[in-house]
């Protein structure tokens, strides 16, 4: 009988020990590939998830570059918007009128850059200046901080044509609330200035910009600062560093990676942007706030000569091409020397 019972158990033993190598699969395991067509679809799998993504850059990018390329190329005039494709070739006839700073039109749009340039200077530095601040003074806990946040983020979530709106309507001369509060209120100015026409529209564009941006600056720089261990801030406290020396040799160290991809994105948002000064001026901006996006509209839609302005288009697209390689050149070099 116990010679027996020990032949059954060694016979269990056995069976439990062929079939321990067979795995079921559940509902979290990954099933194997059986076969090519298995391999092939598991490959094919990324790429298919990104077809769409890509179809999508393809027909919203891609395509009306190549089409904008195109047209630098052509004498493209109003007399052949029926038929653009029979517009004469003029080679790069566009691209030496658009640099030909000697003549009207390459010099009213090297202005138009140096315009740009300063607005996204002043725009850029001081969302980064306003946004720091704002996202280091609400680091600490204390009651209504959650409020603060929320408050702080409105002119992001705004939508930007209200908001845009809004500020074209304060910066009314007669009836608009920035008069108001700086001549009325406070006696500021001597009289009522226009915010709208004339040298004071750089400052009124800069200010929107400003207002627009600086919130996002806020929320990046906030998530950066989660990321910076509260221990190093307790260490340099004991060794007797005070809240500047903080903030120069820890704060801003560690947020130096996150401050180069929020630069760079500033900057590309800032010298494209086109939504603010059109609903600020709409088509004719006033010469100091003549942005270079209002400038290469008003040569293709209201001179209507499609060739030069899509060369100007070109010429832009060169430039922060350009800027931007060096710019990740640069801020890679830096990184692998502070690495080093």
């Amino acid at each position: 009988m116990t010679a027996l019972t020990t032949a059954h158990d060694e016979h269990d033993k056995h069976d439990k020990a062929v079939a321990a190598p067979v795995r079921k699969e559940g509902p979290g395991t990954r099933p194997r590939a059986r076969g090519p067509r298995g391999r092939l679809r598991r490959l094919a799998l990324p790429y298919f998830l990104l077809l769409p993504a890509l179809l999508l850059e393809l027909l919203v990018h891609l395509i009306p570059m190549a089409v904008g390329i195109f047209m630098s190329f052509k004498e493209l005039t109003q007399f052949y918007i029926r038929d653009w494709g029979a517009a004469p070739w003029a080679g790069l006839d566009n691209y030496s009128l658009s640099v030909d700073f000697d003549a009207p039109v390459g010099e009213a749009l090297l202005h138009s850059f140096f315009v740009t340039c300063a607005f996204t200077v002043v725009s850029v530095g001081l969302c980064w200046l306003i946004g720091t601040a704002a996202a280091l003074f609400l680091q600490d806990h204390f009651r209504g901080r959650g409020l603060l946040r929320a408050l702080f983020l409105t002119p992001y979530a705004l939508p930007v044509y209200a908001a845009v709106i809004t500020w074209a309507f304060m910066f009314q001369r007669d009836n608009g609330l920035v008069n108001h509060v700086l001549h009325d209120q406070l006696g500021i100015t001597d009289g009522r200035p226009f915010w709208l026409i004339g040298d004071n529209s750089f400052f009124a564009l800069a200010t929107v910009s400003v207002w627009k941006h600086w919130p996002f600056v806020f929320l990046i720089v906030t998530a950066g600062l989660q990321n910076i261990p509260k221990e190093l801030y307790e260490a340099a406290a004991i060794d007797g560093a005070g809240m500047w020396q903080q903030i120069r040799r820890i704060t801003l160290p560690s947020l130096r990676p996150v401050n180069q991809v929020l630069v760079l994105v500033l900057f590309l948002w800032t010298f494209n942007d086109f939504n603010t000064p059109y609903l600020l001026f709409g088509d004719a901006a006033p010469e100091s706030a003549d942005l270079i996006s209002i400038h290469i509209y008003q040569s293709s839609f209201v001179t209507w000569n499609f060739g030069t302005g899509a060369a100007m288009s070109v010429l832009l697209l060169l430039f922060l091409l350009v800027v931007t390689a060096a710019y990740l050149l640069l801020t890679s070099r830096g990184r692998r020397a502070v690495d080093g």
